[in-house]
């Protein structure tokens, strides 16, 4: 590590405030009664009621969220035995990736204690406090007894991650590795260089997926485990050998399909690969250094399939794909345990999710890299969003199914909702949206089908089924940027809309066109050349009913756009306005604005359509929309122009639309609390509740409104824009719209509230 590394790992860890975690509340707190509930007096009916049941402890207290990452830092990873106070910046990273990944609150508790027994004693006192305990950097063998007695003696889970975190990923590793190299895994040999806690509970985890014992060398200090050495440990001697020809890594690889090093740097050579059998599966785990350098290893054979511990190499055995996941299903079903089966359920999800086609957002992180199923890619990567509902799922199922749970789970796909909630990696609106699109089939047309992109999306629409894809552009360059980022065209549309093949469509849309227009200076010679434009070609498909809905905006003002789609598509019946609403979802529930990008000021009567719009669009979500109109006064303590507006909307809404729960102008702190509200104006009429729908006056504000929340750490995701008011979906995206951003337009377009999501 050089001194610029040095320094700034000081100076994050340090920072403005010093360490990596912290504690905050999650009850209000403000006021005396919060602080009269909170403590003393009201704080003795739970602790009665937990008295009389103890589970009751989970409902009352974060014990069911809560895990404890207990160290005595006797093998803090890579730096070996440097005290429990050294390893304190290891155990807070564990906490922050249990939070970031899977949502667990986190302790970390250092025990400066080397004793077993007294070690173990003080687990169990301050057990209690906790859903589960992860078991970290703690030296062999003395990490084997602790972890058995600890798993005996409590009713919790118990695991020690240093052990079974890197068995369950290795051994979905090499699970998908033999597929590639063409093997069975009860026929290969296996050489396993090292012989503490984690080659231990690997190899145990091997069998387990249907290694043979008698196929297995391990390997210590004093070279191969055989079972004739005075030395054994009873870990050691269960996977001692009956062989007597080999004694040295040197010889017992010679043949061998696997090799999996847990153990220091430097001590696997090319010689050694290249006695290996065809398409050996290399496995060097040594942290910061591998046994052989990735370049070295590669360099040996050209059929090796490779995997190390590190981020900067393909295929990192990293435990955070594991323990944040296997902890949250067993959390949530109250488990007893982590058994077996759960450690199985956990290989085989993450061995299963490896072989899928990898999200976008994945690519994305890693420097657009395309990634699919193969000798670079057999382990699914730590930014993937899939983890928490495939690993915690399979979890939670094996727990239930093996009899260590508690509590059942009775509705998987809400469960599903709840895990993808939790860190708004997808809002479980969201997902209703798309699970709502893919009922029925649509095609979708796409503007810019040369952006990367679009591209990108019209293809994991497809993949997804939520809608038939029709791109418009150059069939040649769109099929070069495919095979570039190599993407699949298969069941996708090109439409090149400038070309001869197109002419009559062109030709049929324009007199189309200037017949909708001619009263507003519409003739077909001009309507002609529009036809060459992407936008009006695409929208007149969508008029005519070529195309059921279409998505743009990557590339053109949306001034421009909203100009061709009233033209093309037209307004709904009724309405004289159409907008455009963005959904953020934060974390105490979703919050919609309007209008974000079409509308610049707007009057009484526009303020009225498109309040009622955005009501009726976000009953189509399942949610009961409780609109404010937003601004810089409360209820006429400022008479500017638009809160005069304001006033007057929603004094037409209140006598014309009285099912809508709305009120205003207000601020927007008013309107998101309703105590502080109803205390100051108890006469307001959405009284009791906090807005779920802000509209705003003007779209510099509501623009720069869902900005600054898309930019903040709060919000957990930004939806949109969705569309109001056009009588056909024509969605425009941000001009910065990534790919998934794109792709959840595309669901809305489909859907656009023909059937509510409920």
């Amino acid at each position: 590590m050089d001194n610029k590394l040095k320094e700034m790992a000081r100076a994050y860890h340090a920072g403005a405030k010093p360490g990596k975690i912290e504690v905050k509340p999650t009850k209000p707190y403000s006021t005396q009664q919060d602080l009269t509930l909170a403590y003393s007096p009201g704080v003795a009916v739970p602790c009665k009621d937990i008295e009389a049941d103890p589970s009751a402890a989970y409902d009352y207290t974060a014990k069911g969220n809560l895990v404890a990452v207990i160290s005595n830092g006797t093998a803090v990873l890579g730096l070996g035995d440097i005290g429990a106070m050294a390893g304190k910046p290891v155990m807070e990273g564990k906490g922050l990736l249990f939070k970031i990944y899977a949502g667990i609150d986190v302790f970390d508790i250092e025990v400066d204690e080397k004793d077993p027994q007294k070690f173990i004693d003080t687990v169990k006192a301050i057990a209690p406090t906790f859903g589960g305990i992860n078991l970290e950097d703690i030296k062999a063998p003395e990490c084997f007894e602790i972890e058995e007695r600890l798993k005996a003696e409590l009713d919790i889970p118990v695991m020690h991650d240093d052990q079974h975190g890197t068995a369950i990923i290795s051994s979905a590793g090499l699970l998908n590795a033999l597929i590639l190299a063409g093997k069975k895994i009860e026929d290969v040999r296996i050489v396993v260089n090292g012989a503490g806690a984690s080659a231990f509970s690997c190899t145990k985890l091997y069998e387990s997926c249907g290694a043979k014992r008698e196929n297995i060398v391990m390997i210590d200090s004093k070279g191969v485990i055989t079972s004739d050495r005075a030395d054994l440990t009873e870990q050691k001697r269960y996977f001692a050998t009956e062989r007597r020809d080999v004694r040295t890594l040197a010889e017992a690889i010679v043949g061998a399909d696997v090799f999996v090093g847990l153990s220091r740097p430097g001590v696997l050579t090319q010689d050694m690969i290249r006695s290996m059998a065809d398409n050996p599966i290399v496995f060097a785990l040594a942290n910061p250094d591998p046994e052989i350098t990735y370049e070295e290893a590669m360099a040996a054979r050209k059929d090796i399939i490779m995997a190390t511990g590190r981020s900067d190499y393909p295929n990192q055995i990293n435990n955070v794909i594991g323990f944040p996941y296997i902890f949250r299903g067993a959390l949530d079903v109250r488990a007893k345990a982590i058994n077996e089966e759960m450690k199985m359920a956990a290989t085989m999800a993450i061995a299963a999710l490896a072989r899928e086609s990898v999200p976008d957002e994945v690519n994305t992180a890693y420097g657009n890299t395309t990634f699919k199923f193969g000798r670079d890619y057999f382990i699914p990567k730590p930014v993937d969003p899939r983890l928490i509902v495939r690993v915690s799922t399979a979890v939670a199922k094996a727990a239930i199914e093996s009899g260590v749970a508690q509590k059942t789970i009775e509705d998987w796909e809400a469960y599903e909702d709840e895990l993808l909630s939790r860190l708004g990696l997808m809002s479980h609106l969201t997902r209703r949206l798309h699970e709502a699109a893919k009922l029925s089939s649509h095609k979708i047309v796409y503007a810019a089908g040369e952006n990367v992109s679009t591209l990108k999306a019209a293809v994991e629409v497809r993949n997804q089924k939520l809608a038939e894809p029709i791109i418009l552009g150059n069939p040649n360059k769109i099929k070069a940027l495919a095979a570039e980022l190599d993407l699949s065209l298969e069941g996708i549309e090109i439409v090149n809309h400038r070309s001869d093949e197109e002419k009559a469509r062109r030709q049929e849309y324009s007199r189309q066109l200037a017949k909708n227009n001619w009263r507003k200076g519409g003739n077909v010679p001009e309507a002609m050349d529009q036809m060459f434009d992407p936008n009006y070609f695409g929208m007149m498909m969508v008029a005519s009913g070529d195309a059921d809905g279409m998505v743009t905006g990557v590339y053109s003002h949306h001034s421009h756009l909203a100009n061709i789609a009233k033209q093309t598509v037209g307004l709904e019946d009724g309405v004289d306005h159409f907008a455009t609403m963005h959904m953020v979802t934060l974390k105490n529930g979703p919050l919609f604005l309007a209008d974000t990008l079409i509308n610049c000021n707007l009057t009484a009567e526009a303020l009225v359509d498109i309040t009622v719009m955005a009501a009726d669009k976000v009953r189509c979500f399942g949610v009961k929309p409780v609109v404010a109109l937003v601004g810089f006064s409360d209820f006429g303590s400022d008479d500017a122009e638009s809160t005069r507006e304001a006033r007057k909307a929603v004094a037409i809404l209140h006598e014309k639309y009285p099912h809508i729960m709305v009120e205003g102008e207000m601020r927007v702190s008013m309107a998101l609390h309703a105590d502080k509200r109803d205390a100051r104006y108890p006469e307001n009429k959405i009284k009791g509740h906090n807005a779920n729908v802000l509209i705003f006056p003007r779209l510099s504000a509501a623009n720069a409104c869902y900005q600054l929340l898309r930019e903040a750490d709060d919000a957990e995701e930004v939806v949109g824009p969705i569309q109001m008011g056009l009588r056909k979906p024509v969605y425009f995206t941000d001009h910065d719209a990534t790919v998934a951003d794109i792709v959840n337009i595309t669901a809305m377009a489909v859907h656009d509230c023909s059937t509510c999501l409920v």
